[in-house]
């Protein structure tokens, strides 16, 4: 996930895209950081297979994130293209006529990406046809979340903003946010009645989608240090839920698991800081520190089961869960597998060479779906 600093101050920082640099520290005026692990060769006991690709462009300065409705795939790009794939073929492709920050979302209905200027555009599924157009706050650059009638929007000053399925606006979320936060493009986590997604100052908010109240608010980690920088302790990765346990990370602050059974009731909390998220399953946490170490806690207490540091500095995105394994992306645009048992390296797939910033979304079992920096989608399948 891309972050980046923004400031109600406007600061002059010339921070780094943190999933991009992999920087653990926001100094802009480091000349160097150290180098990022070499790759060892791996003794493969799990492949990953790329049974199809598409190119839809590429993501510039953005983040962009598949969606997946039934049959159909929808994916964007940031000159405004805009496609449905359906087992890797194209069914229709546009030209929304605007440069996009953000795609995109569906529910089969309605496709709905954003632009930098806070516009929210709504394509027919079917057709890919302009349904209709809003506006929000500010730049959008998470994907639009689109179910039960709803297009839920969050805007880079962090107002999440609901609309109908025919662009009315239904209500409008907002909360006090430091003078220094970062930039996330982070999905928010639908979840029962309510959408869970994180805010600066390490929190992670449970929203109605009825009414957009506030149900619950969870402390993820506490904003500490002498400096502004150092009091950064931002939720930008999205949450992960398995069950009623709901978990999120915080840069430059922990890894905080809640029970949202028992509004948002404390479970337990780690030291790790992470700007790329995390993923469970129904006995682990896996998480991918700000480092690229990959460390796995067990889900109800916390407690380390491992931790590997063979991919360190490459920039990790997020672990994805496959089976009995988990899979990572680098910067260099390689997919390592894992086995979830011990973190020993289970396998190595190169794709196109680009960034991979956002983890594979899994569409089944043994089958993810991959969006490279580079706009290169590619369907694959485990062995």
């Amino acid at each position: 996930m891309r972050a980046w600093l923004n400031s109600t101050r406007r600061l002059a920082l010339a921070a780094c895209l943190i999933p991009l640099c992999g920087c653990s520290s926001l100094n802009p005026f480091a000349k160097s950081s150290p180098k990022m692990a070499e790759l060892a060769p791996v003794e493969a006991t799990a492949t990953l297979v790329i049974d199809w690709e598409y190119s839809i462009g590429k993501a510039g300065a953005f983040v962009f994130y598949p969606a997946v409705a039934g049959d159909a795939i929808f994916v964007a790009a940031a000159d405004g293209s805009l496609a449905r794939l359906e087992n890797g073929v194209e069914k229709w492709r546009v030209k929304t006529g605007k440069p996009l920050s953000a795609g995109v979302g569906s529910d089969g209905e309605l496709v709905v990406a954003g632009t930098r200027k806070g516009e929210v555009l709504a394509f027919s599924a079917r057709d890919g046809a302009l349904l209709w157009q809003s506006a929000v706050s500010s730049e959008i650059l998470a994907p639009p979340l689109v179910e039960e009638g709803l297009v839920i929007v969050r805007s880079g000053d962090h107002h999440i903003t609901a609309f109908d399925n025919e662009g009315q606006q239904k209500w409008f979320f907002q909360r006090p946010t430091p003078s220094l936060s970062l930039r996330g493009a982070a999905p928010m986590l639908p979840a029962e009645a309510f959408v869970l997604t994180g805010f600066p100052g390490g929190k992670l908010v449970a929203v109605s989608k009825q009414n957009g109240v506030s149900l619950w608010e969870g402390t993820v980690a506490l904003p500490k240090g002498a400096t502004e920088l150092e009091r950064i302790a931002d939720v930008i990765a999205p949450p992960a839920a398995s069950g009623s346990v709901v978990c999120a990370a915080a840069f430059q602050g922990r890894v905080t698991c809640f029970d949202f059974a028992q509004e948002g009731n404390l479970l337990w909390s780690r030291d790790i800081s992470s700007h790329t998220g995390l993923t469970l399953d129904n006995a682990s946490v896996y998480v991918t520190d700000d480092e690229s170490v990959l460390h796995a806690l067990n889900l109800a207490s916390g407690s380390s089961r491992w931790k590997m540091d063979k991919l360190l500095r490459r920039k990790l995105s997020a672990p994805q869960s496959l089976g009995n394994y988990l899979v990572v992306g680098d910067t260099a645009g390689y997919l390592h597998i894992m086995n979830k048992a011990d973190g020993a390296l289970a396998g190595r797939l190169k794709t196109d060479g680009s960034p991979i910033v956002v983890a594979p979304l899994r569409l089944s079992n043994n089958r993810l779906l991959l969006q490279t920096q580079a706009g290169r989608i590619y369907g694959l399948s485990a062995r």
